[in-house]
């Protein structure tokens, strides 16, 4: 399945900014949402063909809404790649056991984002 339509779920307004405009740029249709009850309601009205997921946010964090997203029937198939500041190896185990597909630290290196998005495809 060629992957057209991302979720970015961020807390950070630049990021959301800086990821939407380069995914947009290399034609992919990007939806964000700011927290995990924003991103929970945008899966609901438009399932995407990968989510792009933030650690760090208030209220519920990345881990956990992977967690909740991959254990759901209706996105279980959705991968999710975890895009965040956490860099240590402990982080990335953890995202991957709670069903991230990948893992890409902040900075994101442009190239580096778009072939793991491709490896989807």
């Amino acid at each position: 399945m060629a992957i057209k339509n991302i979720l970015l779920v961020d807390d950070s307004k630049t990021e959301l900014h800086f990821l939407s405009d380069l995914l947009g740029k290399r034609g992919y249709n990007v939806r964000t949402a700011e927290n995990a009850e924003d991103a929970m309601r945008r899966l609901g009205e438009e399932k995407p063909d990968l989510i792009l997921m933030d650690v760090v946010m208030p209220g519920q964090n990345g881990f956990q809404l992977t967690r909740a997203i991959t254990r759901d029937p209706r996105f279980a198939n959705v991968p999710v790649i975890m895009c965040t500041s956490k860099n240590q190896e402990t982080d990335k185990v953890w995202g991957m056991r709670q069903g991230a597909r990948d893992y890409i630290v902040k900075p994101v290196d442009a190239d580096e984002l778009v072939a793991k998005i491709k490896a989807f495809d």
